[in-house]
């Protein structure tokens, strides 16, 4: 709601062309599921090279809890769209990629050393999600990237609560 309220406070209203590029739409999911592929196979090479990462990955299931398979879906969707909406459209429309990525990392800070992983993360993905924003123009490639890693990385830790 923040960042839409956000948007259309700085703009008087928010245009359509902030999401989605009618023309190029189709190329812009494809990147964005590229996008996400790469972030989710960074994302396997830490889990099998970091120990932190595995051991942050049990405590995020144990946080999680027994979740079933839509809520998986329905926690992946909303959380990759706000938090696009927010960071991307929001803070970096108003002040750029730079606040926007170190906002979004800041935000991805855990306790403890085993969350560092995650920040260093956070923090390759929003850049990510910024790069994304700035070279196609709208929304909808760092969105799909987003729901992407949101939602494998939540299927896994689903997987692991119930193991």
């Amino acid at each position: 709601m923040v960042g839409v309220v956000w948007i259309g406070w700085r703009l008087g209203v928010i245009p359509l062309e902030l999401f989605v590029d009618p023309v190029s739409w189709a190329a812009d999911l494809g990147i964005g599921l590229a996008a996400g592929g790469l972030l989710l196979g960074l994302w396997q090479t830490a889990r099998l090279l970091v120990p932190s990462a595995r051991r942050l990955e049990g405590l995020l299931a144990e946080v999680l809890g027994p979740v079933e398979r839509e809520e998986v879906v329905a926690l992946a969707l909303l959380s990759g769209f706000s938090e696009e909406l927010f960071f991307r459209g929001a803070v970096q429309g108003a002040w750029g990629w730079v606040v926007a990525t170190l906002l979004f990392t800041f935000l991805h800070v855990g306790p403890g050393s085993t969350y560092r992983v995650w920040t260093s993360f956070a923090a390759v993905a929003g850049l990510l999600f910024a790069g994304l924003v700035e070279w196609r123009g709208a929304l909808l490639p760092a969105i799909v990237a987003h729901i992407l890693v949101n939602a494998v990385g939540l299927a896994r830790l689903r997987r692991e609560a119930r193991e």
